[in-house]
């Protein structure tokens, strides 16, 4: 069994009134965790992407009301439940994308609705039912990347997107858990992480991931990945996700589309790593929002410009990849594989 420092590395924590975080806008150059005691700064801390990844937006956002719970002045429950619902709105404008932003502030307003008892009670619910998202998301990811890990053969090689590991979850990670469940049973596995422009959140955390683990990794740019996969050197493709609608639609980081691509033409599998919690079964393809980011992350690189100034840019953070792109679905209940449209809410519901 190898063990691995990701394994039990924790990227957001609580800590008695003060949220911690790793901030992941100075990775890998240095390594700051920051606190903040106001759900206003997690709330800026969401949006400039100090936290990213779908389930630890999530969890993240959860601790941002808690936070507004935890030092509320309040001495009605009218009092308080007002403070948690502006909390609320100023936690769920931060990233309009990741579903999981909005299934984790749900579940802390609807604990704080249904508390019996007095102020004290319900703030004592509230923190309470953030940390259990928390300690939700690190069994969920672990339970993921264990029934995922049976799709690695030993000796493969993997290609990843983004970041879909510790860094973008409570802990441990659901694309990269899939990798550490399998390197931890003892099967050799080798990552291609993209360098995923215009943030590099692969070259920059994925890499990063991986080298602190000790698993082998080559570092590429976005644009090989056909060349990688003409030269027979990608065995699968395994990537995470930030919604996953219920006919199978994947939203993920942009460039997941092209991937997906490239992999059915050179019949790679295709695989999602998502948690239930990043399903969304309400929703039609053309009612998600997708966000646009700051021009500056296409013009610039770490505030450095690499173009013309005043350069028209389109900056969209995800895409959508089809259906029938997808090989399979890989959830902390099971492995998901199509038809996606009747096969999703069987698991995903119950």
């Amino acid at each position: 069994m190898h063990k691995l420092f990701f394994s039990e590395f924790r990227t957001v924590e609580w800590r008695d009134g003060i949220v911690a975080m790793v901030d992941q806008n100075l990775l890998p150059w240095e390594f700051r965790i920051v606190e903040f005691r106001d759900y206003r700064e997690v709330a800026k801390a969401i949006k400039n992407m100090t936290v990213r990844g779908a389930p630890a937006i999530g969890a993240t956002a959860a601790l941002g009301l808690a936070l507004a719970a935890y030092h509320s002045k309040a001495t009605t429950i009218e009092e308080l439940m007002e403070e948690l619902r502006r909390a609320y709105e100023i936690l769920k404008s931060t990233r309009p994308t990741a579903v999981n932003l909005f299934w984790a502030l749900d579940r802390i307003m609807q604990v704080a609705h249904r508390t019996r008892g007095g102020v004290n009670e319900v703030k004592k619910a509230v923190v309470e039912e953030a940390l259990r998202i928390l300690e939700e998301d690190i069994k969920v990811n672990k339970k993921l990347g264990e029934i995922g890990s049976e799709l690695i053969n030993d000796g493969d090689t993997i290609l990843t997107h983004c970041n879909a590991g510790a860094l973008a979850t409570v802990g441990y990670g659901t694309a990269l858990g899939i990798v550490r469940a399998a390197v931890e049973q003892g099967k050799r596995v080798r990552v291609i992480a993209t360098e995923t422009r215009p943030k590099l959140q692969g070259a920059r955390l994925t890499v990063f991931e991986l080298i602190k683990d000790g698993i082998e990794v080559t570092l590429i740019t976005d644009n090989m990945v056909g060349y990688c996969m003409y030269k027979g050197m990608i065995d699968k493709v395994i990537v995470g996700a930030d919604r996953v609608l219920a006919d199978g639609h994947v939203i993920n980081k942009i460039g997941t589309y092209t991937i997906a691509v490239l992999a059915s033409r050179h019949e790679v599998p295709f695989y999602v790593a998502a948690p239930t919690s990043s399903f969304d079964l309400s929703l039609t393809i053309d009612q998600v929002v997708i966000e646009e980011r700051d021009p500056r992350e296409v013009t610039h690189i770490r505030g450095v410009p690499i173009t013309i100034e005043g350069v028209k840019v389109f900056n969209p953070a995800f895409d959508i990849t089809p259906p029938e792109l997808v090989t399979a679905i890989v959830t902390e209940k099971a492995i998901i594989k199509p038809p996606y449209d009747k096969n999703i809410p069987k698991v995903v519901r119950p």
